[in-house]
This record gives structure tokens, C-alpha cells and sequence, in this order.
């Protein structure tokens, strides 16, 4: 039985975890990764930041993303929609941990750990659809100089990931 060649398996893998890894990383510009601790495996997405310094990095990722995107002063009324989903989602993935931290240290088994990381994953992709509607807004009114800016931005950063 002949094997397909090594390229014409592995070309097609490549190109969609890249597309993939462009997208994540993206996203993570956009949103912080759940940082999981406490009854939680700490493999997933193990941080060790305070409360202030995970502000204080959202805070560094919107003023970054607000700069490169060039946002102008009558941009601010769509911007401020984006930087404050960008909040809201730390913010929901803080309780999340801090709920996690607070129950019952106990070992997890296989189905309980995939069902944590479900959950975190979830609550991301809710956070990254509010974050998506509220920057296409503020992308539909850029000029097409501007969005072509946003494009490179995003485009940079997913390789970067």
C-alpha cells in the first residue's frame, strides 16, 4: 500500500496550524489567555501575576493596539468599545480564577481537567466575540489606508506567535 509523501501530508498541517497560530495570536493581543491556578492544572495556562500586573498588562495592550492602529481622535468613540471588552474580558477571566482558587484543592481526573479547560476556553471565545463586534465597528469606519494598517498589525502579530 503506498504512503502519501511526507510533503503532501505535512503541507497542507502546516498551513492551517500557521493560519491557526495567526488567529490565536491575534486573539491573544486582543485578550489575555485564562490564567488558571489554584484547583486548576497549572499546564494550561499557568500565570503568576498579580491582580495589578494582569491590569496593568491590559492596560500596556490596549495603549499598544490604540498606537499601532493609529486610532484618531474622532476614532475614539468606536475605540472605546474595544479597550473596554478588552477590560470586561480580564475581568470575567479574573473571576473565573478566583473562583477556581477558592474551591477545594483536590486532584482532578482526566474528564474533570478537560472540562475546566473547556470552560476557560469557552468563556475566551465568548470574551473574543464581544471583542470582534465591538472592533468590527471600529474597523467599518476606518479609511482603507487605516484598516490596511489594522491588517498588517494582526497580520505582523500571528506571525510572531
Amino acid at each position: 500500500m503506498p504512503y502519501p509523501s511526507i510533503q503532501a501530508t505535512v503541507a497542507p498541517r502546516a498551513r492551517r496550524l500557521t493560519a491557526i497560530s495567526g488567529l490565536l495570536g491575534a486573539a491573544a493581543l486582543l485578550l489575555p489567555v485564562a490564567a488558571t491556578a489554584g484547583a486548576m492544572s497549572t499546564h494550561h495556562h499557568a500565570r503568576h501575576e498579580t491582580s495589578a500586573q494582569r491590569a496593568e498588562t491590559v492596560e500596556m495592550r490596549i495603549t499598544m493596539l490604540h498606537t499601532e492602529l493609529k486610532i484618531t481622535p474622532a476614532e475614539e468613540v468606536n475605540w472605546t468599545p474595544v479597550a473596554q471588552a478588552m477590560r470586561d474580558n480580564e475581568m470575567k477571566m479574573q473571576a473565573m480564577i478566583t473562583a477556581k482558587k477558592s474551591e477545594p484543592a483536590h486532584d482532578m481526573d482526566a474528564v474533570e481537567d478537560l472540562k475546566n479547560y473547556e470552560m476557560f476556553n469557552q468563556a475566551h471565545v465568548d470574551g473574543l466575540k464581544t471583542l470582534i463586534s465591538s472592533f468590527q465597528v471600529l474597523y467599518m469606519t476606518m479609511p482603507d489606508g487605516q484598516k490596511h494598517v489594522a491588517d498588517d498589525v494582526f497580520r505582523k502579530f500571528g506571525h510572531r506567535a
